[in-house]
């Protein structure tokens, strides 16, 4: 399909975007989606290191710091040095812990949501999502891409070198 990317984006957007605008309808401005699974944890797990946080999320240790430096923005967290110098442990301030329970209300309709979104499609999102991460961890797209430049004698095409090596 051309333009996966962008049209990926597109979906991904929508998404978001309607979900915080489930927050604004409440009064909250500026929350966004991918907030709540860092309230969610840290209400149930206590203070976490941002390392930690990444990890259980499963966003890289960049995302996680650039999310909590938005959550901290809010006064929804705050951040203090851990047990040594390059820990950083985050924990919910009061205004975090009044947020949770739409955050909690909100998550559990999302859910519900999705699982309409899904009967509406022809194969569930949810499932295709799973089965695209699976897919690319056997087989990276790098390695999708590789393959399809690799010159193959018989598709030589003007002005392709059939022993150009890939990128």
């Amino acid at each position: 399909m051309e333009l996966l990317g962008t049209r990926l984006r597109h979906l991904l957007d929508t998404l978001e975007r309607d979900v915080a605008a489930v927050y604004t309808d409440f009064g909250v401005e500026g929350m966004k989606p991918r907030f709540a699974p860092y309230l969610r944890l840290l209400e149930s797990t206590g203070p976490m290191s941002i390392r930690d946080l990444a990890t259980t999320i499963g966003v890289t240790h960049s995302a996680a710091s650039q999310t909590v430096a938005e959550l901290r923005r809010r006064a929804l967290v705050t951040v203090a040095a851990g047990d040594d110098a390059r820990t950083r442990v985050v924990r919910l301030t009061e205004d975090g812990e009044r947020l949770l329970p739409l955050v909690h209300r909100e998550w559990a309709a999302t859910v519900a949501a999705a699982a309409t979104l899904d009967a509406d499609l022809e194969y569930p999102l949810g499932r295709l999502v799973e089965e695209a991460i699976a897919a690319l961890e056997r087989r990276s797209m790098r390695e999708r891409i590789a393959d399809q430049l690799r010159p193959r004698s018989d598709v030589a095409g003007p002005g392709v070198d059939p022993g150009t090596p890939p990128l």
